[in-house]
Formats: C-alpha cells, sequence, structure tokens
C-alpha cells in the first residue's frame, strides 16, 4: 500500500502459522525508509484484504483464485494429529488415517486441509476454530488434524502430536494481486526468493560511482600516452645501468683478485 509518492509504505498480511520475522528483517534492512505494517489474519480473509487493497501482499495458504492473484509457492507442511499426552497413538512416531479411523476427529469450519473425505467419526458438531477444536482436545473429547505450525501454535503441555504420513498437506505461498504488482512487492518477492540487492530484479538503489563501468587498469610497467616512451627508456636505462654495475662489480671482483698478496714459500 502507497500512502502517496513521497511516502510509500507497504502492508503484509499474514495466515497463522507463518512466520515471517526474517523476511520483515531483511526489509528494515534494504528499505528502512518504507515501514512495513504486519496484519495476521485468517485463511479465509488473506484474500479479501489482497481484493480491497488492505494489504499489497500476504502469506497464504494454497488454492487461491489464479484468475486474480499471483503466488508463489514456497514450502508445503507435514499434517500432523494433536492427541493428549497419554493417548495411546504417542506410542507411534508416525500414524495413518486408517489408524484414526475409530477416532472422533473434529473438522473446524476454518480447517485448512482440502479432504474429499474427513477421517475417522465425525464430531456432533464442528468446531468454530481450530483453537476451539484444541480445547475439545485437550478434553478428551476427540483428535484434530492439522498443519505441524499450527500445532506448534497451540502448542499445550497436555497435548503432543503425531505426523500422519498419507493425510493431505497444506501449502504456503506469497500472493498478490496480479493487477497490483507494484515495485514494493517486487522488492518483497526478490526477499522472499533470496535475491541479493544487487540483483537485476533487486531494485537497489546505485550510487553514480557503482553504476559507472569499471576502467581496466593497465599493466604493470606501461602507462598511457607519450609516457609509453619514456617508460620503456627508463626500463631500459635501468636494465642497462645494470648491466655496468654488473661489468664494474665483476672488474671489482678480478682487480681484487688480482691485487690480493700472493704468500711467498
Amino acid at each position: 500500500m502507497t500512502d502517496s509518492a513521497d511516502s510509500p509504505s507497504f502492508r503484509l498480511a499474514y495466515v497463522p502459522g507463518v512466520t515471517p520475522a526474517k523476511w520483515v528483517r531483511i526489509w528494515h534492512e534494504r528499505l528502512p525508509d518504507v515501514p512495513l505494517t504486519l496484519d495476521q489474519t485468517t485463511a479465509a480473509e488473506a484474500s479479501d484484504l489482497l481484493r480491497d487493497g488492505t494489504a499489497d501482499a500476504a502469506f497464504v495458504r494454497l488454492p487461491v483464485d489464479r484468475t486474480v492473484f499471483s503466488a508463489i509457492p514456497l514450502y508445503t507442511e507435514t499434517t500432523v494429529v494433536v492427541v493428549p499426552r497419554d493417548h495411546l497413538m504417542t506410542a507411534a512416531e508416525e500414524v495413518t488415517l486408517d489408524d484414526l479411523a475409530e477416532e472422533v476427529v473434529f473438522h473446524p469450519l476454518d480447517d485448512v486441509l482440502d479432504w474429499d473425505q474427513p477421517p475417522g467419526q465425525p464430531a456432533f458438531e464442528r468446531p468454530a476454530t481450530t483453537a476451539d477444536a484444541i480445547e475439545l482436545v485437550a478434553a478428551g473429547v476427540g483428535v484434530l488434524l492439522v498443519p505441524q505450525s499450527l500445532a506448534r501454535l497451540h502448542h499445550r503441555r497436555d497435548l503432543t502430536y503425531r505426523t500422519v504420513v498419507d493425510a493431505p498437506q497444506s501449502a504456503v505461498a506469497l500472493s498478490w494481486p496480479e493487477d497490483a504488482t507494484t515495485d514494493l512487492v517486487e522488492d518483497f518477492i526478490g526477499i522472499v526468493r533470496g535475491r541479493t540487492p544487487n540483483s537485476s530484479r533487486g531494485r537497489a538503489p546505485q550510487t553514480p560511482a557503482e553504476r559507472a563501468p569499471e576502467r581496466r587498469k593497465p599493466a604493470a610497467g606501461r602507462t598511457t600516452g607519450g609516457a609509453k616512451s619514456t617508460g620503456g627508456n627508463g626500463t631500459r636505462g635501468r636494465a642497462g645501468g645494470a648491466k655496468g654495475a654488473g661489468g664494474a662489480k665483476g672488474g671489482g671482483r678480478r682487480g681484487t683478485g688480482g691485487g690480493k698478496p700472493r704468500r711467498r714459500s
């Protein structure tokens, strides 16, 4: 979002489970004069914030409407089942959906997993939120399947989780309106993609000295213009002088050798 040409700003939304701190820190290092505002939102509301311009970009969970939004997939999360610490399922490191067949499995209204058919036995009613479902799991009423980051977000000492190897998974992406790919959005895309400030799409400002082509340094012993002849003569002169000095030195040695007194027998 840009307040004016003279005071730009950037607003970033993110859904629960996503930790944008690393990218935000790099933004502040590269663009210290452009404020970045964070807005945590629900997975269902993230698209609305992008549509109405409340957010310039958002970390969302796929899928998104690709006729409206651009998206860069970032990573896919492991799905886990959240259970009480004394649950029999904790005896294994990993479980399958078949292992949940006799369990009451909560399917909250804000569930982010794309189920063809939720596993296990359906609960009497669907909890409104994942947080509500976590409370019910803690009460020993049933279990809950979520991306691992949400299990960590809602961590409780009386609960734990196990990987579900054959469950649907949730993918996280950076998304923004396709018709609103501003320069600041491009800057943030570069940060998320790991581009350096000097990359071709990094838009890092350069000083005139940085934009100027590097001048090739003259080779050692050479100068430019008329000084070339002088440098050459000087080199030859030094070489000749070295020879002359060597000859004199040799003569000195011979002279010294010839003048050395001989011992008489």
